[in-house]
Parts: structure tokens; C-alpha cells; sequence
């Protein structure tokens, strides 16, 4: 007869208990397939439990597929080819990727949390739990609550010279969502140009959708325009106020130089990603290319990821007139990926002036960050042997180290000394030679309490490169 304990089992359920240490014999294989369980009755006696206990469990156990039962013969352990179980088990383990500690990582976007308006954002959720109850339970339109739609459109407006009615605005939960919806707004026979370098994920992301792209080349301005006249593609992607990596702001002639090579076919947009735009550290902000549009071919897509918090998976594009009535058209049967709460929370927080001032807020914030970082690198000795570029705009910059040394080599000195750095030519396709001794620097998640020692760790590793 079996026999399980039942003490220290804390707030857990008689029934569940039981349920659990039949499960594991059986998987453990200690309860071979094919083996005859105890009665109800007999076995709730030899367990000192009521018989509903018993049946509770089995009958668990039964609807997972631990246990069948025959009429009038009883329970029986079921076959769960074992050798099977565990090797997917061990495939599940080894497939889990495992991430290295770092004192500080100089790879990633993500923001720091204490930056987050937590008191304004509660005050305001309970402002809508409280006043838009029943808004918050009606399903949204696939595009968004016209409210949030109405207040980005405002912001738009007011902070980046840019006209758009809210219905051509749709929300989604992150980029990537809004970039498969504009696959299948655009088609999947176009062909798709990214920029060399560029952010690895938007590749990955296209070729998950099965569609064409291509690495179009970067010069000191952006995008080549004859390379990307020669690639035959349909729909450009870039970042021209802010590209990431290298930081370049795309000037407003090559900028009307890809508007040009727009026009010329009814089939090519341009997607203008502006992820980071808010986030200038001298001068004012630089307009967006759709601001300047005239024909209505550029898509314009922005993220709160940057601005608010990596976890706030609140994003949004404005689509060219007709794009937005072809895309409500065709593709308006989606349900919004953003819930209410979120999008109403958001809304408000917007219309109310908190997020201009939380921009304004982070703005100085990052300067005086990035200024921290940049005067540890000149009091430790780094600036001696690299320099700085690219740092007035956006979340991070580029430290090209003036050596021989392989990037390999300095990433993984840094490694060692519990840093972590990207290398520019990580970015790259086929990355120049010049690549090689630059690096991205993203300080965005550091604590400034981390900031002198990261920056030493740094240093050291790059000095220890040099050295060998």
C-alpha cells in the first residue's frame, strides 16, 4: 500500500498534496506504467485522510493524464514514456538561457527604474478605476482609445511638428507588434531596406515574417542614397533623428533625398523609427521626417519604452492618410494589444501635462549622467587613449579606442572585470575596419552611485587590452 506524510505541508490543500506525491512517483517511474492504485476507501484509511480527499486527487490526476480508470477494475498509473519526459525536460533546462551578472552593463537600453513616476502613475489609475469604470471594461477599437490616439496626436502636434488626425494613429503593445501589422498592411512581396549598421532586432523580426530585406550601407549623413536606389527595395527603415548605433542625425538634405526616392513609386513608404527622439542633450529636438512630408509616405513609429520605462510596452505608429483607412479595412478585426487601463492611464498622464514634464525631468537627468560618466573617463585616464562621439543625443554614445587591440579583446577584459560592452562592429553586417575599435556605450540603466567604479572597471579593461 502506499503511504505519503502528510505533516509540513503548510497552506496546502490535503487533496493537492496527495495529488503531487502520486505525480511524481509516477513520473520518477517509482509507479510503474500499468500499476494498480489503491481503492478510494482503502486508501484514504491507510492515509488517515477523508475519501474525498482521495478522490479529489485522483480525479486530478486522471484529467492530466497521470492515471486511467477501468470500469470495475480500479486506477491505473498510465504510460507516460518516461525516457521521453525527461529528455524534453532536459531540452526545456538547456534551452533556458542563463544570464552572466555584470556590476554594470554598458549594453543595455533598458531605464532605471527609480526614474519611473510612480506616484503620479498610481494616483492616475485609481483616478480611472474610479471615474471610467465601464470604459475600462468595453473592448477597445484595434487602433486604441480615442483618448490616448486624441492625446498623442496633441503631443505630436506641440513637440514634434508633426500634423495627424488620431485615427491615423494605432497603439500597440511594443514596435515589433506594429512592424508584423505593417507586413501585412504593406504586403509580403516587398522587399525591405535596413540600415548597415543597425538594431539586430528589427532583421530579426522580418525575416520571422518570411519577407525580403536587405542591409543598405551608411555614410556620415545616413543612408546611401544611390546604394539604396540600387537595392530594389519598396519600404526604407530608419532612425534619421537618432540612429542607433553610431548616433548620426540624418541633415535635412539627405533627408529630402529619401523623401525623393519615396515619391517615385506608389509603392515605397519610408518607416521612420524615432525611438529616442525626446531625448536630445543640447539644442532642441530635430523634426521629424514627417513633419517635412508632402506625399504622405512616410510611417511614422514611436515608442514610451525609452521615455517612461522598458516594461511600459505601450507603442504607437501614424499611418499616411490612406494607409490608415486601407489598414482599418482590412486589418481592424485585430483587438487592441494594449489594455484600457494602461492606454487610459497613459492618456491622462499625457493630456494633463505630466509626461512633457517627466520628459523635461529625464532630459536634464541623462545630461547630468552622461556628463558624470564623460568626467569619470577624463579623471581616470580612458580619454587618453579614446575618444568621445555622438554624445549629445540619445541614450548612448560611442567610445573609440585609439588602438590595434581586437574588440574581442577588450569586450572580454571587461567581461572579466564585471563590465559589459557592444562593440560597433557587432552592428554591422560586414563591419570596416574602423568598427572594430569603437564601442557602444548605453548608460541609460546605470545607478550614479555605479558610475565611478564602472567607469575605472572600464578603464582598466581597456588599458589591460591595449597592454597585450
Amino acid at each position: 500500500m502506499l503511504t505519503y506524510s502528510f505533516e509540513d505541508i503548510g497552506a496546502e490543500s490535503l487533496y493537492i498534496h496527495l495529488y503531487k506525491c502520486i505525480r511524481d512517483d509516477i513520473v520518477s517511474g517509482k509507479i510503474a506504467p500499468g500499476t494498480k492504485l489503491p481503492s478510494k476507501r482503502s486508501f484514504a484509511e491507510n492515509l488517515g485522510v477523508s475519501v474525498i480527499t482521495v478522490e479529489n486527487a485522483y480525479a486530478q490526476l486522471i484529467s492530466e493524464g497521470y492515471l486511467y480508470s477501468a470500469p470495475k477494475k480500479g486506477y491505473f498509473a498510465a504510460d507516460l514514456e518516461k525516457s521521453t519526459v525527461r529528455q524534453k525536460a532536459e531540452t526545456v533546462q538547456a534551452q533556458v538561457p542563463v544570464t552572466p551578472k555584470y556590476f554594470a552593463d554598458f549594453s543595455s537600453n533598458r531605464t532605471d527604474p527609480e526614474n519611473f513616476p510612480f506616484a503620479t502613475w498610481a494616483k492616475l489609475m485609481r483616478e480611472i478605476i474610479s471615474e471610467q469604470s465601464a470604459e475600462l471594461m468595453l473592448n477597445a477599437p484595434c487602433g486604441g482609445v480615442p483618448e490616448l490616439r486624441a492625446a498623442i496626436a496633441a503631443h505630436l502636434r506641440d513637440f514634434r511638428g508633426i500634423q495627424a488626425n488620431p485615427n491615423q494613429i494605432v497603439v500597440g503593445a511594443g514596435t515589433e507588434y506594429l512592424y508584423g501589422l505593417l507586413i501585412q498592411l504593406l504586403g509580403f512581396d516587398k522587399v525591405y531596406a535596413l540600415e548597415d549598421p543597425g538594431y539586430r532586432k528589427i532583421a530579426q523580426v522580418y525575416e520571422s515574417h518570411g519577407v525580403r530585406y536587405g542591409f543598405t550601407p551608411m555614410d556620415g549623413e545616413g543612408i546611401d542614397p544611390k546604394a539604396l536606389a540600387e537595392s530594389g527595395a519598396d519600404i526604407l527603415h530608419i532612425s534619421p533623428s537618432h540612429h542607433f548605433p553610431t548616433g548620426i542625425v540624418t541633415p535635412v538634405a539627405r533627408r529630402y533625398a529619401l523623401l525623393s526616392w519615396a515619391a517615385q513609386s506608389p509603392q515605397r513608404y519610408i518607416i521612420e523609427d524615432d525611438y529616442d527622439s525626446e531625448f536630445r542633450l543640447i539644442g532642441k529636438p530635430i523634426p521629424a521626417l514627417q513633419s517635412i512630408d508632402v506625399t504622405d509616405r512616410v510611417i511614422y513609429m514611436n515608442t514610451f519604452t525609452k521615455s517612461l520605462a522598458s516594461t511600459i510596452r505601450i507603442s504607437y505608429m501614424v499611418l499616411p492618410a490612406a494607409l490608415a483607412e486601407e489598414f482599418y479595412k482590412r486589418l481592424g478585426f485585430y483587438a487592441c494589444t494594449v489594455s484600457n487601463l494602461e492606454q487610459y492611464t497613459l492618456a491622462r498622464f499625457i493630456a494633463a501635462g505630466h509626461f512633457e514634464k517627466h520628459i523635461n525631468r529625464m532630459r536634464n537627468r541623462y545630461k547630468l549622467k552622461r556628463d558624470l560618466i564623460l568626467e569619470e573617463m577624463e579623471r581616470g585616464g580612458l580619454l587618453r587613449v579614446a575618444e568621445i562621439q555622438e554624445e549629445d543625443a540619445g541614450l548612448h554614445f560611442l567610445l573609440r579606442v585609439r588602438t590595434d587591440a581586437a574588440s574581442e579583446e577588450i569586450v572580454r577584459q571587461a567581461q572579466q572585470n564585471g563590465v559589459r560592452v557592444t562593440s560597433l562592429s557587432d552592428y554591422y553586417r560586414e563591419a570596416p575596419l574602423q568598427a572594430a575599435s569603437a564601442f557602444v556605450i548605453s548608460y541609460s540603466e546605470i545607478p550614479d552611485s555605479k558610475i565611478p567604479e564602472a567607469v575605472a572597471r572600464l578603464t582598466r579593461a581597456v588599458l589591460a587590452a591595449i597592454k597585450k
